[in-house]
Formats: C-alpha cells, structure tokens, sequence
C-alpha cells in the first residue's frame, strides 16, 4: 500500500545542532603502510548474478583469513584524482586507525630497514605518515588516530608507555598538522585478537587507557580524547541477532563491553565512540549466520533499524561514562568483513542515508563511514578512486543538508522514512529526506509550494547497479575526473510520486 504525507515546513520543531562534519571517513592505518585487506568481490558477485560462499574452515577463522584477503600497496595519497574528490566532501574528521594501527612501529629514522621488530605486525616510515599529514591538509580536515599498544611496545604486566606515540604526535605537530583527536586502541575489547599483549585484560586496558590519556592531555592538551571504541559487545548485534544473543564478533572472539572497559577509570573521555556495521558480509557469513543479512532483506524495516538500535544502545552508556558529550561512530558500514556484495551498488545508499538521517534524530556526533577509498564498502573504489553511489550520495547530503535537526512528525514506517533538516545554504526552509524502501510501491508526497527534487536511484531501475542516477541521470565523472552537475528538478506545488526503492531530497 502506497504511503501518503503532506509536508508542513511551517510547523517544524527542532530537535538538535548536529556537528557538521557529521558524515566523516577512515583510511585504514593498512592503507597507509601497505598491508593486507580483504580481496574484491567479482563484478558478477556484486551485480548478484554469482554467488559467493565460503566453507568454513576447519583450521578455524585464521585460515579463512588467508584465503580472503590478499597484500596491497599502499595507498597513494598525493593522487590528484583522490585529494580532489575528497575535498569536494568538504570539512571532514579523518581517521587513520584500525587493526593495524594497535600492532604498527613508527620507524621514523629509518633504522628498522623495512624489517618488522619483534612484536610489531608492521612499519609505519615517516614518509608514509607524511603522506597522510599532507592530504589531512590538502582535504582541509582535522584528524583522529589510535596508537600501538601491542607485545613489542610492552607485557601485560608492564605498563603501557608513550615511547611510540611520541613519535607520532610530535612529528604530526611539528610538520604543522597536529593530531586533533585520538583513541588509545581499536576495537579493544576484543583484547588479544586486536593485537593486545598477551594476557591483556580490562584491568591492564582500563590501566593503560588512563595513562594514555593522561599523558595526552600533560602534552597535548589541545588533542580530544575519545573512546572507548567498541565492537559488539554491549547487548547490540551485528547483523539480526536471536538466541545466540549476538550473531556478531563475539562468536569468534572473546568479548567485553563498555563497563569492562571504562569502570573505574580515573582519565574522563570527551567523546564517546563505538563501531557499528549492519552486519557480516558474505566473506565470514558461513560461521557467523547469524550476523548476516541477504540482499533481498537490504531495504527491510529491521535491517534498516539496526543502525538505530545500536545508537539508543550507546546513549545511556553515553551518558554514564561520557554524559554531555558527542557520541562518535568511529567505525561504520554496510557490513563487518569488508562489506557485502552490495555494498558498492545503489542498493546501500538506503542505508547510508537512512542512518545519517536517523542517528540525527537521537544524538549529536560523526558517523565515520569506512572507508574512504579501500575494500568493497568504501566511498571510492580502491586504487582507481572511481565515485561509487554511496560518494555522491553522502555529497549530496553535505551539500544540502544543513545542522539544524527538526522533528518530521512522520513515524517511520516502509515507504517512508522522513528526515528533516535545516538548509546548507543558509536561506529559511527545510530539506526533506524522504527513504521509499518499499520496492514494490510508490510514497506520495503533498507540497504545499515549489520544491527543488533531487531523487537517487539505481541506473536503469536496478537497485544492484554499479551506477546511480539522480533525477535520471548517470553520476559518473566527466572529462578530467570532472565531478558531474547535480542540479534539482523544480516540483510545482500540489502531489508527487516517489518511486520504489528511491531517496529523495526536496528542499523548500
């Protein structure tokens, strides 16, 4: 059944100032140096015409690792193609973190010769962190990392030391591009498997946290201190959950949550953060089943809810541990392992655009979408830096949507999931965003004036396709990587139709 709004802009309340770097991105600390990353899917794997399975392996989850991921170069971060496009986001947060970021050695004076020390996974050279203290610049973005905290920095027993993360903050403030915020660790209560020391326990994390931050703020008071960084853990699900409680990480490791983490500690966080996907991708869903959602659930009411529920989870820990603050999600994506097939196709953009617009309404923050330009979920395909739809539809977004939250009266419900927000231009009024993710019928809307429409939707009605059309038409790059025009379509005052599957921005 076709859903039916009128909207009435004058009648908007306000709910909230929402950071207007909302919609921030990471480069993975793996990109940086050069590492391994998850393969690429084929493009009959993304287009849902080949399937992709993966047998669980009885070796365990280390070898199936192996087999789903391969070395990569690192990213090149003087491409003008990249900078560019990046830029074009406009002010952003930028985080240089991830797994890697807790098990690099700074070899900042070259004396490692490309060897990795013993305890160390890999080896950042001041080059490399250059590289990133350029672009930062070049993007004209503020930057949050984490630093090492693994064997070859210290034991469990021994207390963590800022040896290391010297290195890295006074580097980046004398080269003029100081680190503006930071978080001890990734992901940390994943403890051992995040690359922790053996034996590493909260007790020896909540130790370790605060001497970080206590040393940050004796030598780098200007830097934010964020966390605690979480995956899962917290009575939220990757993916549907059910009886098995979770249906996410903690089926392969052993898990903790924020208290074990953040109990007791004397150093107090200026941020919350915590990581959220929707899901397990393709690549891990034959030992997490649970965590994964099939294609054809992408545009569902739970699968869209999950973003939601994972950020009214994290409020009230917000406000215990952290209470007044923003709340960051460091991390987030179509799915955990890399993004499903789908996640470089026009079918995604639901969900991206829905937990923008949903997180909005229940807290101020940064949602940092990983990635930028690595692995299947990232805005930009890796190495080539091609615009995927979810690109311009966070673009879109940046350049429309304006800080002012409003409450748009409409509960959410298939066919019409409605956000409002204040105009980026400055001039009175509101843009509405209105989700159809009913693929079968259209949402119509009331106007009650002139309009400027802006609907996306997957080229040529495929809600798989590699291409995304705004009002019709392809948005690919022009000549010179030249970004193409997005203009809006004038909708007279009276009724218009939504079609299935379409997001669509009117700004009155």
């Amino acid at each position: 059944m076709s859903q039916v709004m009128k909207l009435t802009p004058e009648s908007l309340e306000a709910l909230r100032e929402m950071n207007p770097m909302l919609m921030s991105y990471n480069v993975e600390f793996a990109e940086v140096t050069g590492g391994t990353f998850w393969k690429a899917y084929t493009p009959g794997q993304i287009a849902g015409t080949e399937e992709f399975y993966v047998e669980a392996s009885a070796e365990g989850i280390a070898a199936m690792y192996r087999d789903l991921m391969q070395v990569y170069p690192p990213i090149d971060l003087y491409n003008e193609k990249l900078r560019s496009l990046a830029k074009e986001l406009g002010p952003v947060w930028v985080r240089v973190s991830g797994t890697w970021a807790t098990k690099t050695y700074y070899d900042f004076d070259g004396t490692t010769n490309g060897q990795v020390p013993e305890g160390y996974l890999n080896v950042l050279t001041k080059e490399q962190w250059i590289g990133v203290l350029d672009f930062v610049k070049a993007v004209g973005a503020r930057l949050i990392v984490s630093v090492a905290n693994c064997p070859g920095l210290h034991s469990a027993e021994e207390p963590w030391h800022p040896s290391e993360a010297e290195k890295l903050f006074g580097l980046s403030k004398e080269y003029g591009v100081p680190i503006d915020a930071a978080e001890f660790t990734n992901e940390p209560n994943m403890m051992e498997e995040t690359g922790f020391p053996k034996g590493y326990t909260p007790a020896h994390y909540r130790r370790d946290q605060d001497l970080f931050f206590k040393w940050l703020r004796a030598n780098y008071p200007e830097c934010i201190c964020v966390g605690p960084s979480t995956t899962g853990g917290d009575n939220v699900a990757f993916g549907k959950g059910g009886s098995e409680k979770a249906g996410g990480v903690e089926q392969i490791v052993k898990s903790c949550g924020c208290a074990d983490l953040l109990e007791g500690t004397t150093e107090p966080l200026d941020v919350f953060s915590y990581h959220y996907y929707n899901g397990i991708s393709e690549r891990l869903a034959s030992v997490m089943p649970a965590g994964h959602w099939q294609a054809e659930e992408a545009n569902s009411e739970p699968y869209l809810e999950t973003a939601m529920n994972f950020a009214r989870t994290y409020v009230p820990l917000r406000d215990k541990y952290c209470p007044g603050a923003e709340m960051w999600v460091t991390e987030s994506g179509d799915a955990g392992g890399g993004g499903d097939t789908w996640a470089s196709t026009y079918l995604d953009v639901l969900r991206t655009l829905n937990e923008l617009g949903g997180f909005s309404t229940i807290t101020n923050g940064v949602i940092f979408h990983n990635t930028l330009a690595s692995s299947d979920y990232g805005f930009l395909a890796r190495q080539v830096f091609d615009p995927r739809p979810n690109y311009f539809a966070v673009l879109l977004w940046n350049r429309l949507m304006g800080t002012t939250v409003y409450d748009s009266k409409e509960p959410i419900r298939e066919g019409a999931h409605v956000y409002v927000h204040s105009r980026k231009d400055g001039k009175e009024g509101a843009v509405y965003l209105i989700i159809n993710n009913s693929l079968t019928e259209t949402t119509v809307v009331e106007l009650p004036k002139e309009a400027q429409r802006y609907t996306l939707a997957g080229e040529n009605g495929n809600m798989r396709a590699a291409v995304m059309t705004l009002n019709d038409q392809p948005l690919v790059l022009g000549e010179n990587n030249s970004l193409p025009e997005m203009k809006p379509v004038i909708q007279e005052a009276g009724t218009v139709e939504l079609a299935p599957g379409s997001c669509t921005f009117l700004v009155l």
